[in-house]
């Protein structure tokens, strides 16, 4: 009752003041953060499916004195989809060395990823809470286990607005090979203005399609068009959000056939950079070409960029329950060199100290076997990790026990991960909220904690 009475006056001051304010109203204009900030941008390598810490980032030498026998009953029980009590521990055929000052421990499945080790903070200590991929994803990019929220992406930029004044603040890269099991209301802007929506890049060397002026019309006419168009809605716009929202996906559709396809011509990058990424090996270049287009994204001031890893069925997912070799090694083949490369070319570019770049799934795998060679779903103990924007590299933080059952040390939940990522740009989980049905939303739901311990 409250709410509904006292938020009239503030709706009448706001029209009162939207008559006097610029037809030229920008919601996706950039605003100042709340506090200090580390970071202006986020990258997401986001691998679907749920990649096995204990096949990448959390050794686990008990495993293979183990394998064979059924769970040691000290170590407790979790809840999972096919694991069940005949099910029994399964060793791991990765071996891990330390790599750089730091010393940190990673697989062989990875030794792209092992020559930046000084520049990771990994965080042994993950854990969400639900152990099927669409309400696991869902958590993982929206903060509930359930859809109609919005994903991380879009409360950053309902925050921070947008720096790229010709391409889009928020966008997601999916993978070729189909969608998740959450699909695409995980990516979206959920309850807030629609003017928060990512833009969904395809694959392939045309990300966007129809950036072309149409044939016959010079730049100029579709100048006035644009000019004519704007004039009209800005006559009867008022203080319509979603009429905004329409307004500004029109400018940046314009902006974008005129300014974006520079972004997108990888062939003005250097043939040694292209390498780097993979461009041009069957097996890197679509993961390469996607991650070096999100470096070109914040570089032109992109504030939110998702590159998906996984999709269309377990064989082409982070989804081991057959073959826990097979699957990851086809995996980690097609991203590795990428993602190492991408924290190369950021850093030497200077942009790694003001974009965080996070890699991680839904959850991890299980310690016991499925159908003898694989892993089940695992929610309550799991690794992923954080670079750049003043998070601590060459880090570990937290543990799971001796089998990686379940988070031990420093636990860390989503909406803890959630929390730190909004600090780091500057954001409060308080203060960034939205009034739905009648209550003030956040990411956080909740409220989480600012882990400090990864973070200078």
């Amino acid at each position: 009752m409250l709410t509904d009475c006292f938020t009239g006056f503030g709706t009448l001051a706001f029209a009162s003041l939207a008559q006097g304010a610029p037809k030229s109203f920008n919601p996706l204009a950039a605003k100042p953060p709340h506090m200090e900030a580390k970071a202006k941008s986020v990258i997401f390598l986001f691998m679907a499916g749920g990649p096995s810490h204990l096949e990448t980032f959390d050794p686990k030498p008990l495993l293979n004195k183990l394998d064979g026998q059924p769970r040691p009953a000290e170590f407790g029980d979790v809840q999972y989809q096919n694991v069940n009590a005949q099910s029994r521990i399964l060793g791991t055929k990765r071996t891990f060395k330390k790599y750089g000052q730091s010393g940190i421990e990673i697989s062989d499945l990875f030794p792209h990823q092992a020559e930046v080790a000084d520049d990771l903070c990994v965080i042994r200590s993950m854990h969400g809470d639900m152990v099927v991929h669409s309400a696991a994803q869902y958590q993982l990019m929206t903060g509930r286990v359930i859809p109609g929220f919005p994903a991380m992406g879009s409360w950053v930029v309902y925050g921070l607005g947008s720096e790229a004044e010709n391409l889009p603040a928020y966008v997601v890269m999916p993978d070729p090979h189909g969608a998740q099991e959450a699909g695409v209301p995980m990516y979206t802007n959920g309850f807030l203005p629609s003017v928060y929506q990512p833009t969904m890049f395809r694959p392939g060397p045309k990300p966007v399609l129809n950036l072309d002026l149409p044939k016959g019309v010079s730049l100029e006419e579709r100048k006035r068009s644009i000019k004519l168009l704007r004039d009209l809605n800005a006559s009867g716009m008022g203080d319509d959000l979603e009429f905004a929202a329409r307004m500004s996906t029109y400018e940046t559709a314009f902006k974008m056939q005129t300014e974006a396809p520079k972004v997108f011509d990888l062939n003005t990058e250097s043939k040694e950079t292209l390498e780097m990424y993979g461009v041009g090996d069957a097996k890197t270049d679509d993961y390469g070409r996607r991650c070096l287009m999100a470096r070109r994204m914040v570089e032109n001031g992109v504030r939110f960029v998702c590159v998906v890893s996984g999709g269309g069925g377990p064989e082409a997912e982070w989804d081991a329950h057959n073959d826990i070799e097979d699957n990851h090694l086809r995996m980690a083949s097609w991203t590795d060199k990428p993602v190492a490369a991408l924290i190369k070319d950021l850093k030497r570019k200077g942009l790694l100290d003001s974009t965080i770049v996070m890699w991680g799934g839904e959850f991890g795998r299980s310690p016991e076997s499925e159908k003898s060679k694989g892993r089940d779903h695992h929610n309550t103990g799991f690794s992923m990790w954080v670079a750049g924007g003043g998070f601590k590299g060459g880090t570990v933080y937290g543990a799971t026990d001796d089998i990686g059952l379940k988070a031990t040390e420093n636990p860390v939940h989503f909406r803890d991960l959630h929390t730190t990522v909004l600090h780091q740009m500057g954001l409060n989980q308080d203060a960034l909220s939205f009034m739905h049905l009648g209550r003030k939303e956040r990411l956080t739901e909740i409220r989480g904690d600012v882990i400090k311990g990864i973070i200078s």
